[in-house]
């Protein structure tokens, strides 16, 4: 079976972004809801709920185009669209009363095989079904997404009572390659696999925190990184998500549990918990939460929740040892004797043992558990994992010696050495049955992490590494904080072109697997050579990055640049000289260095000149530089693959990859592709210009500027952009000017603008602060 068209039920804030991102699938999809209680616009309610689409931040579309794919409507007039769909997803009101209604119209017209599901998170697929015609069942399941739906990757799927039908499974796939998710097969029971281990999480570690005498800000920050947990910790968890939807999610979860869970253990009440909710103090969408933003005219600041006094204060700067020790390891911070690691011991000594006691009830394998926590709730580990680093054994006696109930599963692990090992070359995972078996990869994933773990690299430094992906395709990966850029890096992607070649490989692909791409050139190490006016280390370094870009340009083998979250100035710049991109759908490009008072040095420049001279685009020297200066200038950042198609970062043939997990092996099939007949481009050379269009380029930042849009510092900034762009004062658009001689005023244009005081200060600003100065 396969999904050509979807419907969506319900166009609340879930059921919207569902039917958005499977129209960022480019599936047609429609979203129906009730009637309004009033007026003559009988598809309002989804009407309204499309248009919001367009102005949510974080946005639920991809492009604003995809919302063309979703067509409004209502269950009174329109349920007879549903024959036409291969799938339908329920994401009404957590009633099931309302639901079992609901299924019986839609039964009624749904064409047999078609996929009923239920977007719910409260109710199991047995109460849904209960009641429904003999064999409807069938075709039911439970697909649970997470909020938002197109930036949360987990999908928890529940099979109906026929198991996983063909037709289930071609959804799976659909959801895997299509939709970008990364599915967890989960056992029909409460809270399924994310939550029942979330929720826990999240009852245990605010109420531990209140009792055990920590600020909100001391208990976010154990709460948090040290754990490898997101950064809003606990409470500003709660704030995001919103503090009301807590004590249902919570009284579902325990009136679902038997007596004998764990989880009812560790549920008290909070009076200052419920007092908030009744006053309106929800988190960020209501009047504040465990911290409020207070405004005083152009001027805000952060409050906390003093949990003493229930009133709100300033900020207080957490200073834990504890959370200073963790940077050794987890065990360092649960040990520590100050209240910060026995508030870690407290949360972790329960949600973990919790994890190993309810792992077997509602997953295939403790594989899943984590997967579903990394991919539902960002944590960087789950919990097996996080018992694997601090050792099970250890783990297991510290319990005991806590008079704490060592569950079976971690007993097991704890006598075998871990949850995890590895073996024969690939991870295993210990299973619910006793012994060691491989973790399933699906069809078509190929993981660095799986290449690395089976052999050396070819070459190495601090901050990169070049691996051997079969076929004849190397991988080029950095690996530096943020994937910063620096000088080993540069040095060792030069020599990989050049000497793949003698190794017999075919291609490369430069990819890797950290949240970000590249974030660009080390700006601390750049900032540190300008402040003590190390200048030809400076002029060195950007030299060194156009040969190495230029090397990636005219490799006489195809290099496939493969990204996947920012990829920012430098970052974007060894994109823009690879033969082809595979990007996946999450990937923020964009050439940046305008925002701290540079341009693009490393080739930047001429490649977005090159890219406005692309067929299809209006000809002549201005159009393309008009086109550069806009895109650079305004430091413009694709907020998706698609939209960096739209900003000329990635070409019309360039391929778009939903699923993180499938990128690389798509990548490494393009390089093969492309490896037949492959030759490389001819140098470019561009008609510019010159100071007649420099001229007419400033006069559109002199506008801005009059307009207090720009700062007279980005005048000088784009006064160096425009003058690269233009070709120089020797330019003149019937004489041609060559690659390297906009390469050299991309360098000249760099070490002026460094030399100056307010860039410097920009280019600080940021470090400290991740945020661009406006000075």
């Amino acid at each position: 079976m396969e999904i050509r068209r979807a419907a969506v039920i319900g166009a609340g804030v879930m059921g919207a972004g569902i039917a958005a991102q499977i129209a960022n699938a480019g599936v047609g999809v429609d979203l129906l809801d009730i009637l309004p209680k009033e007026g003559t616009r009988r598809d309002l309610i989804a009407e309204q709920a499309i248009e919001r689409l367009g102005k949510t931040d974080p946005q639920p579309l991809m492009h604003r185009d995809n919302a063309r794919l979703i067509r409004p409507g209502n269950i009174e007039d329109h349920l007879d669209r549903l024959k036409d769909c291969d799938w339908i997803v329920e994401a009404v009101v957590e009633n099931l009363e309302i639901k079992r209604a609901l299924y019986r119209r839609v039964l009624a017209v749904k064409r047999p095989g078609a996929i009923l599901s239920s977007n719910t998170s409260t109710m199991r697929l047995s109460e849904l079904v209960e009641g429904l015609p003999g064999g409807a069942a069938g075709d039911f399941a439970i697909t649970h997404f997470f909020n938002p739906p197109r930036y949360m990757r987990l999908l928890e799927i529940v099979a109906g009572p026929a198991g996983r039908t063909p037709a289930l499974q071609a959804l799976a796939e659909f959801a895997d390659r299509r939709l970008g998710k990364g599915i967890v097969w989960c056992r029909d029971t409460p809270g399924f696999v994310a939550n029942r281990i979330g929720v826990f999480w999240l009852q245990c570690a605010s109420l531990e925190a209140a009792e055990g005498g920590l600020t909100v800000e001391e208990a976010d920050s154990v709460m948090s990184q040290p754990v490898g947990i997101p950064k809003t910790g606990i409470f500003g968890l709660l704030d995001l998500v919103g503090l009301d939807l807590q004590p249902h999610v919570d009284e579902s979860l325990a009136a679902a549990l038997p007596a004998s869970d764990p989880y009812h253990a560790i549920r008290r009440n909070w009076p200052l918990f419920h007092k908030m909710i009744a006053d309106g103090f929800t988190g960020r969408k209501g009047k504040g939460g465990f911290y409020r933003m207070v405004r005083n005219g152009a001027e805000k600041h952060l409050e906390a929740l003093d949990f003493k006094t229930g009133q709100y204060r300033p900020l207080i700067e957490a200073r834990l040892d504890s959370v200073a020790a963790a940077k050794t390891g987890l065990r360092d911070l649960v040990e520590h004797p100050d209240k910060g690691g026995r508030y870690a011991w407290r949360v972790l000594s329960r949600l973990l043992s919790y994890a190993a006691h309810a792992a077997p009830e509602i997953a295939e394998d403790v594989a899943s558990v984590d997967r579903a926590m990394r991919l539902g709730y960002n944590w960087k580990r789950g919990p097996f994992e996080l018992i694997d680093r601090m050792g099970a054994a250890w783990f297991a006696e510290r319990l005991a010696a806590d008079k704490q109930a060592v569950p079976p599963l971690l007993a097991a692990a704890a006598k075998a050495g871990g949850f995890y090992r590895e073996g024969d070359g690939q991870r295993q995972q210990l299973s619910f049955a006793g012994g060691y078996i491989p973790i399933p990869r699906a069809e078509g994933v190929l993981l660095l992490d799986d290449v690395k773990r089976a052999g050396k690299p070819l070459a190495s430094v601090a901050s990169a590494s070049l691996w051997d992906l079969g076929d004849g395709v190397a991988c080029f990966e950095q690996h530096s904080k943020m994937n910063s850029i620096d000088g080993e890096s540069l040095a060792l992607l030069k020599q990989s072109v050049e000497g793949l070649a003698k190794r017999g490989m075919k291609a490369l692909v430069i990819y890797n697997e950290g949240e970000n791409f590249s974030a660009g050139v080390n700006l601390g190490l750049a900032l540190f050579s300008a402040n003590l006016a190390m200048w030809p280390m400076m002029e060195d370094m950007v030299a060194a990055g156009q040969a190495a870009y230029k090397a990636v340009k005219y490799a006489p083998f195809p290099v496939v640049g493969a990204p996947a979250g920012m990829a920012l100035g430098g970052g974007c710049e060894i994109l823009l000289h690879c033969a082809a991109i595979v990007a996946h759908a999450e990937s923020y490009i964009g050439l940046v260095e305008t925002g701290v008072g540079l341009v693009p040095g490393w080739g930047g420049c001429k490649e977005m000149l090159a890219r406005g001279l692309a067929p299809g685009l209006p000809k002549g020297p201005m159009p393309a530089a008009i086109h550069a200066f806009e895109t650079i200038a305004a430091a413009k950042v694709g907020r998706s693959a698609a939209e960096a198609r739209d900003l000329g970062f990635l070409k019309a043939s360039d391929e778009i990859v939903m699923n993180r997990e499938r990128l690389l092996a798509a990548a490494k099939a393009k390089a093969l592709a492309l490896v037949k007949d492959y030759k490389p481009p001819a140098p470019a050379e561009f008609h510019l210009p010159g100071p007649s269009g420099k001229t007419a380029l400033m006069l559109a930042a002199d506008v801005f500027v009059r307009q207090g849009k720009a700062t007279a510092h980005d005048r000088v900034v784009a006064e160096a952009l425009a003058n690269v762009l233009s070709g120089g004062p020797e330019a003149d658009q019937t004489i041609a000017t060559t690659e390297d001689k906009i390469t050299r005023l991309e360098r000249e244009a760099i070490m002026g603008l460094m030399r100056l005081p307010k860039t410097l200060a920009r280019m600080e600003h940021t470090l400290d602060t991740g945020k661009p100065l406006r000075n």
